[in-house]
């Protein structure tokens, strides 16, 4: 195609521009301020779509498919990529560009050969011309814009191939032999479309446009608007109302946002809050262009309506002018351009499919007659629609409707009230079903009606105190916080599974601030959020805070310890988030803060090791550190980590009460260094966690003079998991005979405990000074006769025991008896756990009758013992028994 022939046609033809069709490619190329969209060419890789394809084209690639959807670019790009050539300025490897419009070679009934095809697109052809392309095929290029709208096949399978470029044949014929090779092969393609089967018949390279990411719209609306400041106002409110949408990134909507918000702003109108409010305005605009009277105005939107349906229910793209005489255009056929455009096959269709389901909404609240209820509205158009609810949504609300019915008349009072009766019950009963999806769809309807009233009147606070929350993207997020800013302070925000960029805080900031407890659980928080994060936590009534399985690592941690320092956090969940001693720094500074209120820290399962560890104990001698509480779980401590927590407990400032070490190795010599802190007088040490500690019956004396001391403030104590043996265990024994001895809570689960140890245990229950109501001894297979002295001591008026596990102890039938004799006797017992033990069906009815009399005991847990579906039924009678 002759260089200057292409400059005169595409820079110097007359495209009028309109608010929804966009800027034309001419004067968006005029203009000089072009700007690139993004491509996601192969392997996720993203770039700009004009060096994605000059870099493709430029090597043996010979087909490039460029697919994306209505106004993100496509077009234009290829425009300007055919003038750049005919410039000199790329793509010089090919001697001839043509550039066709699918939609005007496929409107064509006549048979073409490749010679007159080639003539169509040139205002001259020069002798031989046909000639010398077939010879040099290789630097032949062939631009295809609009694929979406051929309605014919390119399937190879159903053409009869061609390779004659003076031949006749159909155009589906002749292209799909151009485009497979076997005509002109060699050549090179560059073909664009919307989202089409068609893309499958194509080979070569697909490079699907994202359109303009965030950092090109900027660029965009500082082209735009002449004023900065206007351009800042009118980019920064697009992306805080509108950039959470997808279609943000087309750039013919930020042609139109734009257009819009100068409007607005040069006539000092406050912008658009809503999706809906932006289109109210953009149809009032394409009303008063018209200079029509409110009664055609009327008929019109109307007309638009029942074509917008049409399009929609039978799935059409567009409809044909013979159809569009049904629909009521006769007074308004002229004044459509703005909304339609005409293409094909003399086919008219929207030129948004955004209006295209306003205009739907707009008409369903103007006439109720033609579109019924808001139900049968809906389902009429149920997966074909997918903001047509939004638009009826805020359309609903006066503040937004009234606008239009200063230009279009009244709105229907029926119409709306069977819309706001329908959102209520619909609402009411979405959020009672927990349906994750469902639920954001409620949210964003009440984001789009803009009533904080009816915000409060669906989400009653006492109903619905929590909301929880996954996989939420950044429009999820907008409406979530819409929903808690209405409903003000509130117990708890819990998040998971979500990927919280810096544009998800900022949107979230508020909800942050409202709620006492902020649960961010197994999400990805981006290294940009943080500082928002902490900032959000400072500023609100926020006191726990909790990030477990967020894999934060320390880097990120450093960034939100700097940040909460004047935080009123009472407790920070940091469970599972790949830290390791390096952040132990930040987090003893955050300890020691003079504003800081934290009293519980939970560590399980970080790597912090014992120097970490060192650093916290640090911390403790602050006076400033008011930590009551340590969750510091499988964090790969050693007995040496024992030697500098005793320290800080004896330091006479720390005010911890609670602390777990399960999962890590303390071993004897860590706990016989523990306990000399737990004998003094400063230690105020009250919930000791040794689970799985590596400890043998060699610490039990050292355990014994802590239960003997007068000063010793111990009331929990788990050594589950340890081989004490039956030696160490009756050391233990001795200890908790002492009258000083503080013990309540004591868990042996699994320590090789003996029929001996058992004995002894039910002597300590009898002696009148034991104070032990919590007593967890599972896991040693002392069977009946072991487990009888429990029962003894549970019988006698001294024992105190409100809760007593005894699963997996090897106990029958046999024991029985003694079981309901204790529990008879018993006057404190709450809790007894039974599980995974030998009970058949004879002990049933013993139980069932002993459990029916005891009202006062919550629960006896038989689970996973040898009982058939009729002994079930039989327990099924009594409340205070699970099986």
């Amino acid at each position: 195609m002759d260089k200057v022939d292409i400059l005169t046609r595409i820079l110097k033809t007359e495209n009028t521009s309109t608010i929804l069709g966009g800027q034309s490619p001419a004067s968006v190329i005029n203009s000089r301020k072009y700007v690139p969209v993004t491509v996601d060419a192969q392997d996720d890789n993203l770039g700009f779509l004009d060096d994605a394809i000059r870099t493709v084209l430029c090597g043996e690639t010979r087909t490039v498919v460029v697919v994306g959807p209505e106004g993100s670019g496509k077009t234009t790009a290829l425009f300007k990529l055919v003038v750049d050539w005919a410039n000199g300025e790329c793509l010089q490897n090919f001697s001839h560009v043509f550039n066709f419009q699918f939609s005007k070679i496929g409107s064509s009934t006549d048979e073409l050969s490749l010679e007159t095809l080639i003539q169509q697109g040139q205002l001259q052809m020069p002798p031989n011309f046909t000639r010398l392309v077939t010879e040099e095929p290789d630097g032949v290029l062939f631009v295809f814009d609009g694929l979406d709208e051929f309605k014919h096949s390119l399937d190879p399978s159903s053409h009869t191939l061609t390779s004659d470029p003076y031949h006749l044949v159909s155009v589906s014929c002749l292209l799909a032999s151009l485009l497979h090779g076997s005509l002109l092969k060699g050549a090179a393609f560059l073909v664009a479309t919307r989202p089409t089967d068609g893309v499958k018949f194509l080979g070569g390279i697909r490079m699907d446009v994202l359109g303009f990411q965030k950092p090109q719209r900027e660029v965009y609306f500082n082209n735009f608007f002449p004023d900065p400041t206007a351009a800042s106002e009118a980019f920064l409110h697009m992306e805080r109302t509108l950039g959470i949408y997808d279609f943000c990134a087309s750039p013919r909507f930020c042609w139109t946002v734009c257009s819009i918000y100068k409007r607005l702003i040069d006539s000092c109108t406050k912008l658009s809050e809503t999706l809906s409010q932006l289109f109210v305005d953009i149809l009032v605009h394409l009303i008063q262009s018209l200079s029509l009277n409110k009664e055609h105005s009327r008929g019109l939107v109307l007309a638009l309506g029942r074509m917008a349906s049409h399009c929609l229910h039978y799935q059409h793209s567009s409809c044909s002018k013979h159809a569009i005489d049904s629909f009521g255009f006769e007074q308004s056929l002229t004044s459509v351009d703005g909304f339609l455009r005409v293409h094909g096959e003399g086919e008219l269709s929207f030129h948004s499919k955004l209006m295209q389901e306003f205009v739907l909404a707009v008409a369903f609240f103007l006439d109720p007659s033609t579109h019924g209820d808001a139900e049968k509205m809906l389902d009429n158009h149920k997966g074909c629609s997918k903001f047509l609810d939004f638009f009826m949504s805020g359309l609903s609300e006066p503040v937004q409707y009234r606008l239009l019915e200063d230009l279009l008349g009244k709105f229907s009072s029926d119409q709306i009230k069977c819309f706001k009766s329908w959102f209520k019950s619909r609402s009411e009963k979405t959020l009672k079903k927990y349906n994750k999806s469902e639920h954001y769809r409620c949210f964003h309807l009440l984001h789009q009606a803009q009533n904080e009233s009816l915000v409060k009147e669906i989400l009653n606070p006492p109903a619905h105190p929590c909301i929880f929350h996954e996989n939420l993207s950044l429009q999820d997020c907008a409406a979530l916080n819409y929903v808690i800013t209405c409903l003000g302070e509130r117990e708890k925000l819990s998040m998971s599974r979500t990927a919280i960029l810096r544009e998800m805080m900022e949107v979230l900031a508020p909800s942050v601030s409202l709620s006492h407890t902020v649960i961010l659980s197994n999400c990805s928080i981006h290294k940009d959020s943080i500082p928002l994060l902490a900032s959000a936590v400072s500023m609100g009534v926020t006191t726990e805070l909790e990030l477990s399985h967020s894999n934060l690592g320390d880097e990120k941690l450093d960034i939100l310890c700097a940040g909460l320092r004047e935080a009123k956090l009472h407790g920070l969940n940091l469970n599972v988030c790949g830290l390791t001693a390096a952040c132990c720094d930040n987090l003893a500074f955050l300890l020691t803060s003079g504003a800081s209120h934290l009293q519980i820290l939970q560590m399980m399962f970080n790597p912090i090791g014992d120097q970490g560890f060192a650093k916290l104990c640090e911390a403790m001698h602050s006076p400033n550190c008011r930590l009551q509480e340590l969750q510091i779980q499988s964090c790969n401590l050693t007995a040496a980590s024992m030697e500098a927590f005793a320290s800080a407990l004896c330091s006479g400032q720390s005010q911890l009460t609670k602390i777990d070490f399960k999962g890590n190795m303390a071993g004897d010599s860590g706990v016989e260094a523990l306990c000399k802190a737990l004998r003094q007088p400063l230690c105020k040490l009250q919930s000791l966690g040794l689970f799985d500690n590596g400890l043998t019956g060699a610490c039990c004396s050292s355990l014994k003079e802590v239960f003997m001391s007068e000063h010793c403030s111990l009331s929990e104590l788990d050594l589950s998991l340890n081989s004490l043996g039956q030696e160490g265990a009756l050391l233990l024994c001795h200890g908790l005979k002492s009258p000083s001895c503080p013990i309540e809570i004591l868990n042996l689960t699994r320590c090789d405990l003996t029929t001996a140890v058992f004995e002894e245990l039910g002597s300590v229950l009898k002696n009148g000074t034991c104070q032990i109501k919590s007593l967890l001894l599972a896991i040693n297979k002392v069977g009946d006769q072991g487990v009888k002295y429990l029962w003894d001591a549970l019988a006698h008026p001294n024992c105190l025991l409100e809760e007593l596990s005894v699963e997996m102890t090897k106990l029958t039938d046999a024991c029985v008896e003694d079981l309901c004799a204790a529990l008879r006797a018993s006057h404190t017992l709450k809790l007894l756990e039974l599980r995974n033990n030998s009970l058949t069906d004879a002990a049933v009815p013993a139980i069932v009758q002993v459990m029916k009399e005891k009202q006062n005991m919550k629960e006896l847990n038989l689970k996973y013992n040898d009982f058939s579906e009729d002994a079930l039924q039989m327990l099924d009678t009594c409340h205070n028994i699970r099986y």
